[in-house]
Formats: structure tokens, C-alpha cells, sequence
């Protein structure tokens, strides 16, 4: 009987963050074929990350390019994979999140009646435009996969209340924590943790679309007031190459002694540093993820989230965008020691560490 073909496609640094370890999970079974697939909206960052988790591809389509718009990936993606899907003619396709990358893949499987597989499946916030695009590419994926594999009860729920059927939905984990499992390193330096012996590290990230004019501005305005009010704090700010993100940190925050702007970081140095953090203070959504499994406090620095397990569990805070609720917060935490000890011993409600071998399970059951 011909073997069975799983082909799995991303296109960012987060999707290879959590589709790697589920990707060296099947090749570690070797009971289906299993292909890789780029599609290079990511281009750097996305090879240095699956460099560092051991994955390598098969296919990569190369969509990316200068001042690339939602429209360029969409399109590219959509008309790219035709090609490869008819090639390969994978029995199913797995995707993941809420990239232009996974609503494209999914919709080009729709059109040639091939199954997908959604890992990540079922984040909601109930705004269509918050965060914007991501959470219309979730609701589309969902209204054709075959497989929903939800991090969370929460999430699952989310699908069977919008008629997924239960046969369908299956609670998994999220794959990020097998990630952090493989990542951490007990002896570990770096040149941006030089110096920092008695102070509180403040790791942060913003970038997302949404943040992009005032938001971003009021919030790194918040923290450059946090770091000169606060002598024992140092910020670390991996900062997005996109210039309207690079050009706002420098402004802000270029010339303040306590803050350190670098390059984005690869995984291991992300997820080491932010082990070795006191805070994390970030518009990502992954983000909210790693911290959960690192046990920090996680400020997030939005209205609203599509992991609200985070905020239930009491891992993490919803902070807004605006200068003086930033800085509140963060303050709060730095000062209140009962707060901070609450939020860092909170459970890790995005699973164990098992989320691909419970997918590679599921797949196997039903497609082998």
C-alpha cells in the first residue's frame, strides 16, 4: 500500500517556532512521508529559526519581497502552492495559526479538495479586525479543515460553538512549550546579559501591524519612562527590521542607558533571555505563550487577546497601548512583590510539552 504523505507549510519566524518540533516528531516516527514546505513570507529569520530547532524543507516557494503587503503574500502564496500541491499531492496539509501564509495554503487544499490539519486552532479575541489580520485567518481556516487541533479546552470550545463537529476538535497543547522544553540551556551567556548582575531584566517585543503610529509610540514612551525611573531595571528590545517599527525605537529609545536595543534574536537566545527576565512586556501573541511556560509575568500590551487562558491562569495582564496605563503596570509589577510573586508561580495553561506527539498520534490514528 503507498505511503501516506503529510506535507506541512509555514511561512514566519512564530510558525517554525511551533511547527518544528511537530515536524521532527513525524520524521522521528518515519510511518508517513513527510515533506516541508516554505513559503519564505519570513526569509531570514524563518531559516535561522528552523537552523536552530534541526528542520530543514523541501520545497520553498520564495513569496518575500521589498515592502511586500498582505496582498503580495496572500497571492503569491495562493498561486505558489497550486504548483506544489499538485506535485506532491500530499494526503493531508498541516497549517498553522493565523498567517497570510496559513489562510492562503488553506484555501489553495480548498480548492483541490485536499484535507488540511489547523494546529493552533480555535483563538478567538470576537473582533474581526483585533489583531488584524489574524483573526479573520483563523475563522477562514477553520471553515475548511479537517483536523482542528486546539491548544486549549478554551479554544476547542470556540470551534464547537461555531458548528465544528466534535469529531473534528481535538485539545492537543500548544506546541510552543515543546519548543521551550528543546530550547533552554542551563549554562547559557550571551553579550546582551553582560552587565546585568543585580538588575531586573524588562524583555520586550512590539511590532504587530496594529501597533504600528501612536500605539507604538506610546508604549515605547512608557518604557523609557520605566527604565529612568527605576535604576535597576535594564530593558532588552529585539527590534523588527520593518522601519516603521525600527525607526520609532531608535527616536524613543536609542539614546536611553538602561535600554538595549539589538536584531531580532534567534530562538535559543530569545527563549534564554527571557528565562533569564524578570518581565515580559510585549503586543505579541506567541510571546504570551513562552512566558507562560517560562513562568514570567507577561504585560500585554493590547486591548485585547486571543489567549485569554493566560489572563484566567493569571500568567499575564492586559496593559492597553497608552503611555500612562503602560507605565502603571509595569510599575505595579516591579514594585509589588506579592503581585509579581502571584503571576510568576501561575500554572502554564497551554499544556506539557506533548502537544506533537499528541498530534503525530491523532494523524496517525485517523490518516495511516
Amino acid at each position: 500500500m503507498k505511503r501516506k504523505k503529510i506535507m506541512a507549510v509555514f511561512g514566519t519566524r512564530p510558525e517554525a517556532v511551533k511547527m518544528c518540533p511537530l515536524v521532527r516528531e513525524l520524521k522521528g516516527r518515519d510511518s508517513a512521508d513527510i515533506c516541508v514546505c516554505v513559503t519564505g513570507q519570513h526569509r531570514e529569520m524563518l531559516w535561522e529559526v528552523m537552523r536552530e530547532l534541526d528542520v530543514s524543507a523541501e520545497r520553498d516557494l520564495g513569496v518575500m519581497k521589498s515592502s511586500q503587503t498582505l496582498f503580495d503574500v496572500t497571492s503569491g502564496v495562493l498561486e505558489g502552492m497550486k504548483e506544489v500541491l499538485t506535485s506532491e499531492s500530499p494526503d493531508v496539509v498541516l497549517v498553522h495559526g493565523d498567517t497570510a501564509t496559513a489562510f492562503a495554503v488553506s484555501l489553495a487544499c480548498f480548492y483541490l479538495g485536499i484535507p488540511t490539519a489547523h494546529v493552533e486552532a480555535g483563538l478567538r479575541t470576537g473582533d474581526i479586525r483585533s489583531p488584524f489580520p489574524e483573526e479573520f485567518n483563523r475563522r477562514a481556516i477553520a471553515l475548511t479543515a479537517s483536523y482542528h487541533f486546539a491548544p486549549t479546552t478554551a479554544a476547542a470550545e470556540n470551534l464547537l460553538r461555531e458548528s465544528v463537529p466534535p469529531s473534528c476538535v481535538f485539545v492537543t497543547g500548544n506546541t510552543v512549550v515543546d519548543t521551550v522544553r528543546y530550547t533552554l540551556r542551563e549554562s547559557y551567556t550571551h553579550p546582551l546579559l553582560e552587565g546585568t548582575e543585580g538588575k531586573r531584566i524588562i524583555f520586550l517585543t512590539a511590532h504587530r501591524r496594529e501597533s504600528l503610529g501612536a500605539p507604538l509610540e506610546q508604549m515605547l514612551s512608557a518604557v523609557r519612562q520605566v527604565a529612568e525611573t527605576y535604576d535597576d531595571v535594564l530593558v532588552i528590545y529585539p527590534v523588527h527590521p520593518n522601519p516603521c517599527v525600527a525607526t520609532v525605537a531608535e527616536t524613543i529609545l536609542g539614546d536611553c542607558p538602561r535600554v538595549r536595543l539589538c536584531s531580532p534574536l534567534g530562538v535559543i537566545d530569545c527563549h534564554n533571555i527571557m528565562a533569564r527576565s524578570y518581565i515580559l512586556v510585549t503586543d505579541s501573541g506567541g510571546l504570551q505563550e513562552e512566558g507562560a511556560a517560562l513562568r514570567k509575568p507577561v504585560l500585554i500590551m493590547r486591548n485585547v487577546t486571543e489567549r485569554p487562558e493566560g489572563l484566567a491562569a493569571g500568567v499575564a495582564r492586559l496593559v492597553g497601548t497608552e503611555t500612562e496605563s503602560v507605565f502603571r503596570s509595569v510599575s505595579s509589577l516591579l514594585e509589588n512583590g506579592a503581585l509579581y510573586s502571584q503571576m510568576s508561580l501561575a500554572p502554564n495553561p497551554y499544556g506539557d510539552g506533548n502537544a506533537s506527539a499528541r498530534i503525530a498520534d491523532i494523524l496517525e490514528e485517523r490518516l495511516l
